[in-house]
């Protein structure tokens, strides 16, 4: 991202692929019918299939029209949406990629090494009159004879091969080619740049017998010169012993920029460069401009669509599009098929289990078991017999033998979630099970060999827990060899809609009543809170709304009153009955910090409910300020009350 808002649509498959269509600040419909903005002859899509409208300079929201197929963002089928930068838009066949921000470009194909010796300054000759002259000697001379002249063939060669190539190297490849034929270099390059930056951004170089070069060295002064003044030069680099190379740098212009230079390089001290060979380069450059702009946008977009498919290939059960969630499900894809143990982190509710269950759905394991176990849920006894089994007669009760964890996962996945509550003596066991690879079972005295890959969560800061000395070092490295953070839902906010309408889908289902989606003022609410639960608070949230509200709509009444008071005012539903019960939590409240002297803790047990509700209480209701101004009064007789 550059930080140049551009928001437009990019057709990535279908009947629109290679297409651009810019978004402006009207509103725009798609769908098949001609009077539409955006047309597509695509059976698939409704007639007025979905639009599109700016919220801010900064949001667009997507919206269903009531289409037959339905219209989905990033695989999932949305009735509204704010579009995120590169969500990945299907309506029937077609394929689109909004983004919202200026695009990377691809990085540099060659090594370059810059040469800044200096270059002979009497021996600088540019193109007369800039460029403008390059066509017309070329012109005079095949006017002059009967046949056109070689220098105009071999233009011709270069623009026919740059429209049928495929790729930037390939119309780098064709122009060098073209250019060797009549200017005598030993070595040619060409080099694309993006913005001011002073490394290329693409770069080939090929040897004059055709072999292409695996580094190009440029004289980085003539490259330079050329790309600021946009004008063909050649010079004289001075060579140790007296002598000079010739060098030729042409631009290849682009609108008002300079895109590129064309660099060429005599072999022999001996062979100069003339004007002939000048003219012919600065022409090179004019006719390839264009052809490099489209070749390295649709490089961008394959790219671009390569990366979508990564992502979206994958088999797994998480919701959300935004950016982080992108940052996972490429991580994902990275890590799940190889065999590294992964640390996942993120807090209580973030959706750590479905990133270890997609990691192994997506691994050369996945058709072998996935076993989870909570750590924080079992006493080390029960912790040790549940992970290593046991042998009949171990211990009370122990009637007959019995797998443990590790054996059911042999060649599968063992994920171990909330590890950081691990005892310390029951982590010594298991560093010695990853290290080895083997255990034994309780109460028995042979070993036992396991083929398991270990996935692990927390929620817990394992450095701070290995400084206070409760969590080993030499664990902690054996379990952190990939980490993974799964973002809280109050960084990304973005993905609270679709994960809404998602689980308001889920349980409208399971509860067999219709809800077509949230009321714009649900909404609202739901962005404005900050989910200390996370996606399981949202989900619960949601799960509830469905089973109480009364309409086909989620109105803010259906939501739990803890998301209602983060809500402004305005939002609130039932004005007078709502506004009465804020008011008289907000007096409690004050009543007892001032009965408290200040004092949290000693609110919180005079209202019955616990210090951390209690803050979170003082910041939903916009209390700050009331507390510090009753706490600076004197205190109140509590015998008045």
């Amino acid at each position: 991202m550059d930080g140049l808002l551009n928001p437009r649509l990019i057709g990535v498959a279908g009947p629109v692929e290679g297409g651009f269509f810019a978004l402006g600040d009207s509103e725009i419909t798609i769908g098949r019918d001609p009077s539409n903005h955006l047309p597509i002859n695509d059976p698939s899509l409704s007639k007025r299939h979905c639009s599109i409208r700016k919220l801010t300079p900064e949001q667009f929201e997507i919206r269903d029209l009531g289409s037959r197929h339905g219209t989905a963002v990033n695989g999932l089928p949305v009735t509204f949406r704010v579009l995120g930068d590169r969500d990945e838009i299907r309506l029937g066949g077609s394929r689109f990629l909004f983004l919202l921000w200026g695009s990377d470009e691809p990085s540099s194909s060659v090594p370059i090494q810059l040469d800044q010796a200096a270059l002979d300054a009497g021996t600088i000759q540019r193109l007369p009159d800039g460029n403008r002259l390059m066509w017309e000697p070329l012109l005079y001379e095949a006017a002059a004879h009967s046949r056109v002249s070689s220098r105009l063939a071999v233009l011709f060669k270069i623009a026919r091969g740059a429209q049928v190539a495929r790729g930037s190297e390939d119309i780098a490849r064709h122009a060098l080619e073209g250019i060797f034929e009549i200017v005598p270099a030993g070595q040619g390059s060409v080099l694309l740049f993006e913005g001011a930056g002073e490394d290329p951004v693409f770069a080939f170089s090929q040897d004059r017998d055709g072999a292409p070069r695996a580094e190009a060295r440029v004289f980085g002064a003539i490259v330079a010169q050329t790309r600021r003044e946009g004008i063909a030069a050649l010079a004289s680099v001075p060579l140790p012993g007296g002598l000079s190379r010739r060098v030729l740098a042409a631009p290849i212009p682009a609108g008002d920029k300079t895109l590129g230079v064309i660099y060429l390089e005599a072999a022999d001290p001996a062979v100069a460069f003339d004007d002939q060979h000048l003219q012919l380069a600065a022409a090179a450059g004019g006719i390839l401009g264009l052809p490099f702009e489209n070749a390295r946008r649709l490089e961008w977009l394959q790219a671009e669509n390569r990366r979508l498919q990564e992502a979206f290939d994958l088999e797994h059960d998480m919701v959300g599009g935004g950016a982080r969630m992108r940052e996972v499900f490429q991580l994902v894809s990275k890590v799940a098929p190889t065999s590294s143990t992964v640390l996942i982190r993120g807090e209580s509710g973030t959706g750590k289990e479905l990133v270890a269950r997609a990691i192994h759905r997506n691994s050369p394991r996945s058709g072998q078991p996935f076993v989870a176990i909570n750590c924080a849920a079992l006493t080390e006894t029960l912790l040790e017999s549940e992970l290593f089994g046991h042998e009949k007669g171990a211990f009370t009760g122990a009637i007959a033998q019995k797998q443990g964890k590790l054996e059911i996962a042999d060649r599968g996945t063992l994920f171990l979630d909330e590890v950081g509550e691990l005892p310390m003596p029951f982590q010594t066991k298991l560093l010695r099970v990853l290290q080895e690879r083997e255990f034994e079972r309780v109460g028995g005295s042979h070993s036992i060999r396991v083929d398991v890959r270990l996935i692990a969560a927390t929620n817990r800061d394992l450095e701070d827990a290995m400084a206070a000395n409760v969590f080993r070092a030499d664990l902690y490295y054996r379990l952190n060899v990939v980490s993974l953070s799964m973002p809280p839902l109050r960084d990304r906010r973005e993905d609270i809609p679709v994960l809404a309408s998602h689980f308001a889908a889920k349980h409208s289902k399971r509860a067999k009543r219709r809800v077509a989606g949230l009321s714009r003022e649900a909404l609202s609410c739901l962005k404005r809170y900050d989910w200390p639960g996370n996606v399981r608070e949202l989900e619960n949230a949601m799960e509830r709304a469905v089973v109480l509200g009364s309409t086909d709509l989620i109105m803010p009444d259906d939501l739990p009153e803890a998301i209602l008071e983060s809500a402004p005012a305005a939002l609130r539903p039932g004005g007078g009955y709502h506004q009465a019960v804020q008011e008289e939590k907000k007096r409690a409240i004050l009543d007892a910090l001032a009965q408290s002297a200040g004092s949290y803790t000693e609110a919180a047990k005079l209202l019955s409910i616990h210090p951390n509700y209690l803050h979170r209480l003082i910041r939903n209701l916009d209390l700050k300020d009331k507390v510090a101004q009753t706490l600076s009064l004197p205190q109140r007789d509590s015998s008045r009350r």
